[in-house]
This record gives C-alpha cells, sequence and structure tokens, in this order.
C-alpha cells in the first residue's frame, strides 16, 4: 500500500501544544534554532511507531513518562492526527489520543478511517477506546457502491495496545494490517559512525539497520543480489568521494564480514576503521538511499554532520530521488548549503514562542517566494535572517 504523509498535527506533545502541518510534499526539510524542536518533531514518529511495536505505556514511559511528554501545563490528551493519501486517491486518516489515568498511560481514543474522494462518508476501520471498540468485519465491500459497513466489537488485553496491532494480526483487517505494516517500516535513522566501522558476522541484510551496524552485511547482499544497484552507489561514491575507485564487503577467515575501501593512489585498500567518517557516512547513506524497495517513511537528522558542504546539493538530490521512488523523506538539518537545493514548498522552521513551537513554511511566505522566483537561494536568504523567528534571539 503506497501512502504518503498528506498533513500532521500534533496537540501536547512537549514543545508542540498544537501544531498542524498539511500538503506535504514527498521531501520536507525542517530548520529552526537549538531547543525550538526539531528533535521533537522527528520524535513523534519514532513514539508511533515505538507505540505500534511495543505499546502506549512503554513509549511513554521511555520519554520520561506521561507528566515529562505532555506539554507544559496541559492535562492532556496527547493528540496526533495522520492523513495519508493513498496512490488511488483515498484519503486515510489515523487518530491517537492518550490520556493518564491513575497515573498510567492509556489509549483515550484511536481512529482509524478511508474515505474515497473529498466528499466520500469516511468508513471507521477500527474506533476503540481504553482496549475496546469496534471494527469493520466486511472490509472487501468498502468502495462498493451502496456498501454498508458491518461492524463488531472487540477487546483487547490492555488499555494501552493500539488496535491497529491487535487487530492487525488477522488476515480478515487486511486494511488495518496494512496500516500496521507501513508504520512498522518506518525509517528513523539513529545512525552511528562508530557502530559502522567494525567487523560484523557474515551474512547477510536487505536494508540498513537505524545505526548504520550492518552497513557491511547490506552491501554484500546488495553485490549478490542487485548489483545494478550496488553499482550505482560505487559510482556515487567515485563522485563524491576522491580517491575511492571501488568498496567491498569482504568476508574474513575467522566468518566475519569488513567493510574495504581501494584508494586508486595505493595498492591495498583501507579497511572501514581506518578511513573517514565523512566516507563511512556517504556510503551507509548511499547503501540506504539505493535500497530497491523504499521505506515508505524516511527521517534523518542532519544529514550534513561530517560531510563536505559542497556535497550537500547532490546528497538533497539523491533524497529527492528516494521520494520520488516512493519514499517519503523527512530531513532536519543546520545547513544553508542543504536548504540551498530546496524549493520553497518543501522547506519549514520551526519558531519558539513562549515556551511553545508553531511551524511555518516557506511557500507560505510571499517575500520568500518572490525571492526563490527571482534566483535567491532559500538557504542563503534564511542565513540573511529572512526566516522570520528561525534564528536564535
Amino acid at each position: 500500500m503506497a501512502m504518503l504523509i498528506e498533513s500532521l498535527e500534533i496537540q501536547n506533545f512537549r514543545l508542540f501544544r498544537h501544531v498542524k502541518l498539511n500538503k506535504l510534499s514527498p521531501m520536507m526539510v525542517v530548520v529552526g534554532g537549538n531547543g525550538t524542536g526539531k528533535s521533537t518533531l522527528f520524535d513523534v514518529f519514532n513514539f508511533l511507531k515505538d507505540a505500534l511495536t511495543q505499546n502506549v505505556a512503554t513509549a511513554v514511559h521511555r520519554r520520561g513518562g506521561f507528566k515529562e511528554l505532555v506539554s507544559r501545563g496541559e492535562r492532556g490528551p496527547i493528540t496526533l492526527t495522520v492523513k495519508f493519501r493513498e496512490s488511488g486517491g483515498r484519503l486515510a486518516t489515523y487518530v491517537l489520543k492518550i490520556a493518564n489515568e491513575n497515573g498510567k498511560p492509556v489509549v483515550e481514543r484511536e481512529i482509524l478511517k478511508f474515505r474515497r474522494g473529498n466528499l466520500g462518508k469516511p468508513w471507521h476501520f477500527i474506533d476503540f477506546s481504553r482496549g475496546q471498540g469496534t471494527a469493520i468485519t466486511n472490509e472487501v465491500a468498502y468502495g462498493v457502491e451502496g456498501a454498508i459497513e458491518e461492524r463488531k466489537e472487540y477487546v483487547l488485553d490492555d488499555p494501552s495496545i493500539l488496535a491497529i496491532k491487535g487487530l492487525g494480526q488477522f488476515r480478515e483487517f487486511r486494511i488495518v494490517a496494512d496500516f500496521r505494516s507501513l508504520i512498522e517500516n518506518w525509517y528513523i535513522s539513529d545512525f552511528h559512525i562508530a557502530e559502522a566501522r567494525p567487523s560484523i558476522d557474515a551474512g547477510e541484510a536487505e536494508h540498513l539497520s537505524s545505526r548504520g551496524d550492518n552497513v557491511a552485511q547490506v552491501a554484500y547482499y546488495l553485490y549478490e543480489h542487485h548489483p545494478a544497484q550496488f553499482t550505482k552507489i560505487l559510482e556515487a561514491m567515485k563522485a563524491r568521494v576522491p580517491g575511492v575507485t571501488d568498496v567491498e564487503a569482504k568476508p574474513t577467515e575467522d566468518g566475519r564480514l569488513v567493510l574495504r575501501f581501494q584508494d586508486g593512489s595505493f595498492k591495498d585498500p583501507f579497511i572501514a576503521r581506518y578511513v573517514s567518517d565523512g566516507t563511512i557516512k556517504m556510503f551507509a547513506y548511499l547503501v540506504m538511499l539505493f535500497d530497491p524497495k523504499p521505506f515508505p517513511l524516511l527521517a534523518i537528522e542532519e544529514p550534513e554532520n561530517q560531510l563536505y558542504p559542497d556535497l550537500m546539493i547532490e546528497l538533497l538530490e539523491e533524497f529527492r530521488s528516494y521520494s520520488d521512488r516512493g519514499g517519503q523523506v523527512f530531513i532536519s538539518t543546520h545547513s544553508p548549503d542543504l536548504v540551498n537545493a530546496c524549493k520553497p514548498d518543501e522547506v519549514f522552521w520551526l519558531v519558539k514562542e513562549n515556551g511553545f513551537t508553531d511551524i511555518r513554511r516557506a511557500s507560505d511566505d510571499p517575500l520568500l517566494n518572490s525571492l526563490f522566483e527571482q534566483g535567491d537561494l532559500l538557504g542563503a536568504l534564511w542565513k540573511q535572517g529572512l526566516f522570520t523567528g528561525a534564528h536564535p534571539r
């Protein structure tokens, strides 16, 4: 099920007392000063994924408990509303409300509804509160002219378990299961260069882990099963990292894999622990971006770290190409060079006022739009202070 996030509404989640992002493009780049909430915005995706793969109580406790997660001065509920648009045109809305009940986080309300077209009446495929609710049992009839939804009541084992997790395990709830799979396959990067350097147990891995510790296994998998994609990675590395002519994931005698980088100036290759941070990071990003099966959502914080500024425009084009293949991309950055490669509808900035954060979009600002159309680059306009409220005071 190919779906893109069309809008995101956040209420009472830390710095975001109430913000809404509408008409999101396939690629979104967020800028803002330290402490304005860039990491918090990205944690919304991580929170939803944690709540699904574990449960709401665990996701809340991992963030210090309900009192630390809810916006200051607010009692809740914490509400996240995500609207997705299928390639076929159907609009899906997922609403999750989390309350604090007797000191324990519970799902106050969870709704997954679909509608066809802008005027069609939505079908609530699930509608749950505190571990019990109803679900549609005749999914196959959805979209059929004159069809009426049929519902049945269900009870979950725990009021902090999401219904999309509980019911998404069963075949009769195909749409719920597809939606569950969509969120489970979000990729929120927590890349650590130190973990990408050591040798690793031999074997294959189809996708890069969030921490990047299996990059050698993924490189080996691509080399063996997707040689055309691996060749593209090598060509991109040659263009972006001076001297690199080849990269291989080499099995060792003790049954491990090491990454080896060949520099054209030297006879013997360098193993990963001896090459620069930027080289390792660029290779890991390319392995991720040339994945034959893009993640439905890719969230990356500050990809510019350890990379040469002149590479930012090319790297952003790789992210944009990834989004064109079906994986929606969210990026936070402090790099004007990266923002220089963006369009107004792709750039958002965070403004913190009176302890809470608001989100603004470059395409909504008439002056920025006019200057961009005249040839100015958005990163340069940001440095000039024209992103009102984006600079620390």
